[in-house]
């Protein structure tokens, strides 16, 4: 499957979803910057299903985010093709609110996944895909990886 046509507007994508080989796995982020870490929660959240979805907040709502006045340093064009280009990523998608929920009840997968550093039982996230039957679950991070540290590291 070309790149291409792994990046999906989100009016496409649960008819793309639909296609995909099931149990379908969820996971969202802005991905600025591709790092190890990234990759390896990639990989992680794929061995949880047969599918992965990865929703990319549009470089609006990326910017509400807070992470700088130049962030996402590339557009959400770039990063879907980056993300779309891994083998552990079956479709990428988008979403311009601040979390991925009105999302996650219009695709509902039966995984959702995040990073380690979020306490599963307190986002809204968790309740919409319980709510059907999914389930919700943390991966651990590779410690020592985020684009944050990496940007001011390339800025030092």
């Amino acid at each position: 499957m070309s790149i291409a046509s792994k990046v999906v507007p989100r009016e496409q994508a649960a008819a793309r979803i639909a296609q995909l080989a099931q149990p379908v796995v969820f996971t969202n982020g802005v991905f600025d910057v591709l790092h190890r870490g990234h990759v390896t929660y990639l990989e992680a959240a794929r061995a949880q299903g047969a599918s992965l979805v990865v929703a990319l907040n549009t470089d609006a709502s990326a910017r509400r985010l807070g992470k700088g006045p130049d962030r996402p340093l590339n557009g959400e064009q770039d990063r879907a093709a980056v993300i779309a280009a891994l083998e552990s990523v079956s479709l990428v998608t988008f979403f311009d609110e601040d979390t991925p929920v009105a999302l996650i009840g219009e695709l509902k997968p039966h995984v959702y996944v995040k990073g380690g550093d979020y306490d599963m039982r307190k986002i809204e996230e968790t309740r919409v895909v319980e709510s059907y039957g999914g389930r919700a679950l943390a991966i651990p991070f590779v410690d020592g990886y985020s684009t944050t540290s990496l940007v001011k590291k390339i800025r030092g």
